[in-house]
């Protein structure tokens, strides 16, 4: 029932071998980055507020927060990255 609801709502399961987990992995660091670094920090006064900080953090965790593996945000990876292709 609950994959035909996605699929009537025209949403694609993520779905992988029975004990695979890597092609949720990129977001589960996301995720457990964004809990240590923004939602466990902050208290919200409404869930606008929260959806408004949540748009802030993902702009910043984009263009600003350095990533260690790349020595750059993000988006400096991707424009360096198509620059040089």
């Amino acid at each position: 029932q609950y994959r035909h609801t996605l699929q009537s709502r025209g949403i694609v399961q993520s779905m992988s071998r029975k004990g695979n987990c890597y092609d949720n992995s990129v977001m589960e660091n996301f995720f457990g980055i964004m809990k240590s670094e923004f939602l466990y920090l902050k208290e919200f006064e409404s869930v606008e507020h929260f959806k408004k900080e949540l748009e802030n953090y993902i702009h910043y965790y984009n263009t600003k927060r350095m990533k260690a593996k790349l020595k750059m945000s993000p988006v400096q990876y991707r424009t360096h990255f198509n620059q040089a292709a």
